[in-house]
């Protein structure tokens, strides 16, 4: 809904390409992708996927036509495979909508060609840093490797509720956000990746670990230096933080 009701993560999101160095490509790491392993999409052409229901049709009438990049795909499974990790190639698989919404903001021109890597809820937060750090050499190669999830997810609490897009924000969701960002910010990487066992209201708040997994990717593959580029609440329970790692 973000891509047609006005807030201000879509402002955000809409500036990031002014924001950030013009990338030569991006790989993308959303929570819509959930495998059992690694997988990389692979394909020239990036159909794009309206994975969702019971929404309006304007959305079903986007498409993003970013083309893919088959060589940098294989690089990408190339460095996770070295991390020793079981990686497999997808060339027909397209972009969800946890990819394509946000690069529709940020790149509407479609543009710089795009690679996706899959979560895997099978596998625990440490092992998706692992991965981060296995493809951070790709960030040399002015790849801007980024991570579409959300800092809390309850879409129970937003249909149970009848909350609207600027409704209030609950204490059990600003405190969980709030000791997010004190942690990103120490750089308390192991209080991060453990965070929805031991932050408070952290499985309230990710009742499922698919929305917080790719913030582990992209901290692994960034810096030591940790900005917050953007925060704000959507429906008052999803914090719509943005993070950059340097």
């Amino acid at each position: 809904m973000i891509m047609v009701e006005p807030s201000p993560a879509r402002s955000f999101l809409a500036g990031l390409g002014s924001h950030v160095a013009r990338p030569d490509a991006i790989l993308m790491i959303s929570a819509h992708h959930d495998m059992t392993q690694a997988v990389v999409k692979s394909g020239d052409e990036l159909p794009t996927i309206h994975d969702f229901g019971g929404f309006p049709q304007a959305l079903f009438d986007l498409r993003y036509s970013a083309k893919g990049d088959p060589a940098m795909a294989a690089e990408v499974a190339r460095l996770v495979a070295d991390a020793g990790q079981p990686v497999s190639l997808d060339p027909h698989r397209g972009l969800d909508h946890g990819a394509w919404v946000p690069l529709m903001l940020a790149w509407p021109d479609a543009d710089i060609p795009v690679v996706q890597l899959s979560i895997s809820s099978a596998h625990p937060p440490a092992w998706h840093h692992r991965i981060g750090r296995a493809i951070a050499p790709l960030r040399e190669q002015n790849v801007l490797i980024m991570g579409s999830g959300s800092l809390t997810h309850n879409l129970r609490a937003i249909f149970t509720e009848g909350r609207n897009h600027d409704a209030a924000v609950p204490e059990w969701v600003s405190t969980f956000a709030d000791w997010m960002h004190d942690r990103l910010m120490a750089g308390d990487t192991q209080a991060v990746l453990n965070a929805v066992e031991v932050a408070p209201h952290g499985r309230r708040n990710h009742p499922t670990m698919d929305h917080i997994l790719p913030l582990f990717t992209a901290m692994g593959a960034g810096g030591e230096r940790t900005e917050r580029l953007h925060h704000s609440y959507t429906y008052g329970v999803l914090a719509m933080d943005a993070y950059r790692f340097d």
